[in-house]
């Protein structure tokens, strides 16, 4: 890129796939994807920022129900080959695996200084009622704000209906409604109305501020396990005797409480004594896991349970794949699962 060129802000467009880039067929009715500089001409507001504007294809496109680990890479790998040549990073994205996407991309960024903001929608662009291009062109202002000659939002984060939030504490709440997305556990960062208004205090900010590093080893051999009434030990043990399973995402009731069955226990310490890593998150919505709260959570805690705090099932799957991806110990493992690396988790 030219030195003149470099002299306006630079944002760069990366689209995976998803129903913003989709178009609808008159036969079928059915959606699929179209070639990307569709997207930018049905979007020519785009060219009145007068900013640097490229875009990459993801090749292939993916429904994001096809996202997995080497995707997150593959992104990852794209942001940080040009991460010194432009000022912020939008990724248009479906809307179904957003969340857990932009979890683990804040994972594997240490150090991050600049804006990368997921967005999609839940109209096709091309449609007369889209969501996609508010969506779309806010998070392109938002990648590009900075103050003092920084970036505002040294974060990874989800844009979707008027709110910016910390993508690792975004959850999909909504299929049909345009506010897909919501952070019950920690408040947005912007709010766009007439202007976007930033709230300062809870943008994260990385403590070493040094130079950037990424990290894309990820170890998918985890599950999770979500707690109901009436689980029956068969059920129990067919999962943990998985073979080559490192790490359970344990769903349960309220502040973290099991069945105070036996049975169960000793299932989660035969998982503990093999050397399976058991995370303890709450199936709620909002709030917090409180282990030995309870005597139903008490025995999970005794057993070596790890806390998940008010961590998102999101969250906690993908930092449990990037922490066993990092040849740690687990004692090491469950340290930083109960340390906060990216703003994940209140402590």
């Amino acid at each position: 890129m030219s030195p003149e060129k470099r002299e306006k802000t630079s944002i760069l467009i990366i689209y995976t796939g998803g129903t913003i880039g989709m178009v609808q067929h008159l036969e079928s009715g059915t959606l699929s994807p179209v070639k990307f500089d569709q997207i930018l001409k049905e979007v020519p507001e785009l060219n009145k920022f007068n900013y640097n504007i490229k875009t990459i294809v993801l090749n292939p496109v993916l429904d994001s129900s096809n996202m997995n680990p080497s995707v997150w890479v593959k992104i990852a790998l794209i942001i940080k080959k040009n991460y010194n040549t432009y000022d912020g990073f939008v990724i248009l994205h479906g809307t179904d695996t957003m969340a857990y996407t932009a979890s683990a991309l804040s994972f594997m960024f240490e150090n991050l200084d600049k804006p990368i903001i997921l967005t999609g929608s839940q109209l096709p662009i091309g449609t007369i009622r889209t969501d996609g291009k508010e969506n779309l062109i806010t998070s392109v202002e938002i990648a590009a704000a900075k103050q003092g000659g920084k970036s505002k939002i040294p974060e990874v984060c989800i844009y979707f209906d008027f709110k910016l939030y910390r993508g690792n504490r975004t959850v999909k709440r909504d299929s049909e409604q345009f506010s897909a997305f919501h952070s019950v556990n920690y408040p947005a960062l912007a709010v766009a109305g007439v202007d976007i208004r930033y709230s300062d205090e809870f943008i994260y900010h990385p403590e070493n501020n040094g130079i950037l590093k990424i990290n894309t080893r990820f170890d998918d051999n985890v599950v999770i396990l979500k707690m109901f009434p009436g689980i029956s030990e068969k059920v129990f043990n067919s999962i943990i005797d998985i073979p080559g399973l490192k790490g359970i995402v344990l769903e349960t009731f309220g502040s973290g409480n099991v069945p105070t069955s036996l049975w169960l226990i000793n299932c989660i310490k035969k998982a503990i004594k093999n050397g399976i890593v058991v995370l303890n998150i709450t199936q709620c919505e909002g709030g917090r896991v409180i282990m030995g709260q309870y005597e139903t959570s008490l025995e999970l805690l005794n057993a070596g349970v790890v806390s998940g705090k008010d961590m998102t099932a999101e969250a906690a799957i993908t930092k449990l794949m990037f922490l066993l991806g990092q040849s740690l110990s687990n004692n090491e493992i469950k340290m930083y699962l109960n340390k906060s690396l990216r703003g994940e988790i209140s402590e």
